[in-house]
């Protein structure tokens, strides 16, 4: 997309129009940041390092202000409800250089709350018309749009940015860029983290009158797999009630969903998005509902089953985004306490707005113990005598105890390189021929195999456990 920028407009927030604002003077640099200069020029006795979850030291200056300014990349994962609110909130403060993704297309529900977003813009695609807008109102900033799921990145690719916010509104895509900032952590030798390879996560989300924004760093806060149980399982709905004794009218928009639109529309793809789709579910869920004396079906319940859509009002989104990219600010300059870890806003009941640590689980399958030895040993070394050895000391575990094996076997199954007698499964036996065998004729230099025994479970190592075989010779 291209990164040029329209001047800055006077158009009203709330005229309808394509997005294109009158050109004026852009103001300079220095006039348009001026208001941050006194929190990045002078000293403050809050700064990051003077914080109860430090991670960094706030050198006031024109150096922090070129890190916001010049230096700092984010992405912002949703340009919904929260992210338009992000990127506004994001170009304002300082951050010139923001991507922004989105595979989710504006519909004419948006328009009341998603402010980026004109009638004109029904049917194209979110993170695209935002890019556009911000550029066009803010000069010298520079938005990126994607418009595909965070799952289709690499997890290489997130190296790119000093800080990424998620705008979400599913449990999955959070997982996933959870799973993939906790792995691009890296470890020294002796199991210490490598400072510059954490890449903080900031977390906001909304329903209704309540919300909740929370800072993660890898492996130093709770990461968002450790309090999954503070979740609520997704709603579903079993097809024996849905297909034949229906008692809400949630059933009645499940059945029209889930089998109707099968039977009758069989192999148009529905559209969750399209207006017409929406009404015919309406239609046929109104129907199913008045067959079995069933009240309460509406067009916004139909969208709300079919879409799983979370209510959203737009002050809460505006808090959760201010919250969020006032965390992003201090995490790139130091320049004030990042919050510890989670805030949560009850505005339903009254000004209750509680911050509080979340802590790590140490069963954790994203950033709990893991397991993994890097061993130096001689091409001759045969399989047994890897066996003994991993078997004969107590064995490194990250943020754990030492283990100590009293059974291993080395690889997957199928192809396992070597099993002693006591694993289970008959693995021994379908391995003992490679027992004498020199490793440099099973594995190649530097391969990293799997680790299983009767000490290494879930409990234990969460993470999994894993040899790394070097040859010294």
């Amino acid at each position: 997309m291209a990164a040029a920028a329209a001047a800055s407009s006077g158009d009203p927030a709330g005229a309808e129009s394509t997005g294109t604002v009158p050109a004026t003077a852009a103001p300079s640099l220095a006039d348009q940041y001026r208001s941050i200069d006194n929190l990045l020029l002078r000293p403050s006795p809050f700064g990051n390092e003077t914080g109860s979850l430090p991670n960094g030291e706030f050198e006031p200056g024109e150096d922090t202000k070129a890190r916001l300014l010049s230096e700092a990349k984010v992405l912002v994962i949703g340009a919904g409800g929260l992210g338009c609110e992000l990127l506004k909130d994001l170009a304002l403060m300082g951050f010139r250089d923001i991507h922004v993704t989105d595979l989710d297309t504006i519909d004419l529900t948006n328009l009341n709350r998603q402010f980026l977003f004109r009638m004109s813009d029904v049917g194209s695609g979110k993170s695209e018309v935002a890019a556009k807008f911000i550029m066009e109102r803010v000069p010298g900033v520079t938005v990126t749009a994607y418009t595909k799921p965070v799952q289709e990145f690499t997890t290489t690719w997130f190296r790119n940015f000093a800080v990424v916010i998620g705008g979400l509104d599913n449990i999955e895509a959070r997982r996933y860029m959870n799973e993939a900032l906790c792995e691009l952590v890296v470890r020294d030798e002796d199991g210490d983290i490598d400072p510059s390879t954490i890449i903080p996560y900031i977390d906001g989300g909304t329903e209704g009158f309540r919300g909740q924004s929370r800072v993660i760093i890898p492996f130093v806060t709770a990461c968002f797999e450790c309090t999954l149980s503070m979740f609520p399982p997704a709603q579903g709905f079993a097809m024996c009630t849905v297909s034949s004794t229906p008692r809400k009218p949630e059933h009645c928009v499940a059945y029209a969903f889930m089998v109707l639109w099968e039977k009758e529309r069989k192999g148009e793809k529905l559209d969750k998005d399209s207006p017409e789709h929406m009404r015919w579910l309406f239609d046929k869920a109104t129907e199913r509902a008045a067959e079995f004396g069933i009240e309460g079906v509406t067009y916004k319940l139909t969208m709300g089953v079919t879409k799983n859509i979370i209510p959203a009002i737009a002050s809460t989104n505006a808090y959760v985004s201010a919250t969020c990219a006032l965390e992003a600010f201090k995490i790139v300059t130091f320049a004030g306490q990042t919050m510890n870890n989670y805030h949560n806003i009850l505005a339903d009941y009254g000004c209750n707005c509680p911050t509080y640590p979340l802590e790590r689980s140490p069963q954790c399958p994203a950033c709990g113990p893991q397991m993994s030895v890097n061993l130096s040993v001689p091409r001759a070394t045969t399989a047994r005598e890897l066996a003994e050895a991993l078997t004969s000391m107590p064995l490194p575990v990250v943020d754990s105890e030492p283990i100590t094996l009293s059974e291993v076997m080395i690889g997957s199954v199928p192809d396992v390189v070597f099993a002693t007698a006591g694993i289970k499964g008959g693995w021994h036996d379908r391995s003992k021929d490679n027992a004498d065998k020199p490793l440099s004729e099973l594995v190649e230099d530097g391969q990293q195999l799997t680790l299983r025994g009767p000490e290494l479970t879930e409990d234990t190592v969460p993470r999994g456990a894993s040899v790394t075989v070097n040859f010294a010779d």
